[in-house]
């Protein structure tokens, strides 16, 4: 979730008629990037638009998840004064411009050729009635297993390729005396967890009983499985995570006071922050069972309707947003990949080639999916419904086969 550069977006400004603007002009921005990580990535934005002349008027609100953000948000829309742009993911951006909040971004879109560059599983969410509404700025892979070396080779281990590897390394840190996988105890973290279960069980599953919400796959034995699997990957959580931010237990690998963490590439800047390299002291390695497969969520900037006075200064963002400069940099301190496929992998790390090159082979495989954790697997109604009942297991003693009952209730309530 982050960077770009500077020349570029006036250039290009000027390409579609638009007049380089004055330092006068400004963006606010609400996001949800306060991390360590998140923040560097930020900063590249903020410095490369006002090198530009466009000033920058921050409103982070805290919270991994972007819930307060988009409380926020609603409360500002509400009062008649949203801000000129927020960071928003898949369904929220279809939601905000179902109500006609949103302004059109096709003339500076069409002048430098989005539709070639971005995944159509990502246009699907930047666009709406066919206009372009927010501006992708990359791709992350929530199914991610990260896990600290140095503990792992103390320890006689290598990532894991399976679920039965994965618990075996479990057992052998919690009998080191190691807190075998770092969590914290909000929905969206559990759910992030699930969805990579859900997923390694079958991609017909996931595609069935998530993206499809058919109430057979729902009911099957394959959801009372996933169950099954975070029960048991709970029992390797230490007894402090609950409302643990995602950052804080990414934080804990990297101390080494636990082993691994399930989590998506946005924890990757966490670790490029603290001057790590991802890869090598801090190992990535996929779900395990999920080989093959991508889910994905895209952060995106929504550009609210705010008048013609402020509609350069708009152009101006989702240009240098899109910049492939941009892209480059900010991906590279945000641990995700560009949201255009045609940003050369060189300068990535080992973890964000694999990324890459993943992504490209699941989408030719027809592998490609939005993730229900992160806004793309659902619209929000319907994601609570997913999120309540997770997090309902992982937090109590409910069996697996009664949360699967409770799942095909929720889901069917909330359509």
């Amino acid at each position: 979730m982050r960077h770009f550069g500077t020349t570029t977006a006036v250039v290009c400004l000027a390409a579609f008629g638009l007049p380089a603007l004055a330092q006068t002009n400004e963006v606010e921005v609400m996001h949800w990037w306060t991390s360590g990580g998140e923040g560097a990535a930020v900063a590249v934005l903020k410095e490369d638009l006002e090198a530009k002349g466009t000033g920058w008027r921050d409103m982070a609100i805290a919270g991994g998840g972007g819930e307060a953000a988009m409380t926020a948000l609603r409360a500002r829309a509400t009062a008649g004064d949203p801000p000129t742009a927020a960071q928003m993911l898949g369904f929220t951006v279809t939601e905000w411009a179902q109500e006609g909040l949103l302004g059109n971004l096709n003339e500076v879109a069409e002048a430098e050729g989005w539709d070639a560059v971005v995944p159509e599983a990502v246009q699907r969410f930047g666009k709406y009635d066919g206009n372009w509404v927010a501006a992708p700025v990359n791709m992350h892979r929530p199914h991610w297993v990260w896990a600290n070396a140095k503990v792992f080779a103390d320890n006689g281990l290598t990532a894991p390729t399976t679920w039965d590897e994965f618990f075996a390394a479990a057992d052998k840190l919690q009998a080191a005396g190691i807190i075998p996988v770092a969590m914290g105890g909000q929905p969206w973290q559990e759910a992030t967890a699930w969805e990579a279960v859900v997923l390694s069980i079958s991609p017909e599953l996931y595609q069935k009983a998530i993206i499809e919400a058919d109430p057979e796959a729902l009911a099957s034995e394959g959801i009372t499985q996933s169950f099954d699997i975070m029960r048991r990957i709970r029992g390797y959580v230490d007894d402090n995570f609950a409302g643990r931010d995602w950052n804080l237990a990414t934080a804990m690998v990297i101390r080494g006071e636990a082993g691994m963490q399930i989590m998506g590439d946005w924890a990757k800047g966490e670790v490029i922050a603290a001057n790590l390299t991802p890869g090598v002291d801090i190992l990535c390695s996929v779900v395990p069972g999920t080989q093959g497969s991508f889910l994905f969520n895209t952060d995106f900037f929504a550009m609210f309707d705010v008048g013609e006075d402020k509609r350069q200064a708009q152009l101006n963002m989702a240009s240098a947003a899109m910049s492939p400069s941009f892209q480059e940099t900010f991906n590279l301190a945000k641990g995700s990949i560009p949201a255009r496929t045609d940003v050369s992998p060189d300068k990535f790390d080992e973890c964000g080639k694999k990324s890459m090159a993943d992504l490209a082979e699941a989408s030719a495989a027809g592998q490609l999916f939005g993730s229900l954790a992160h806004g793309h697997g659902q619209p929000p109604a319907i994601q609570r419904a997913y999120l309540d009942v997770v997090t309902q297991h992982f937090n109590s003693d409910m069996s697996s086969a009664d949360a699967t009952a409770a799942l095909v209730a929720a889901v069917e309530a909330a359509k």
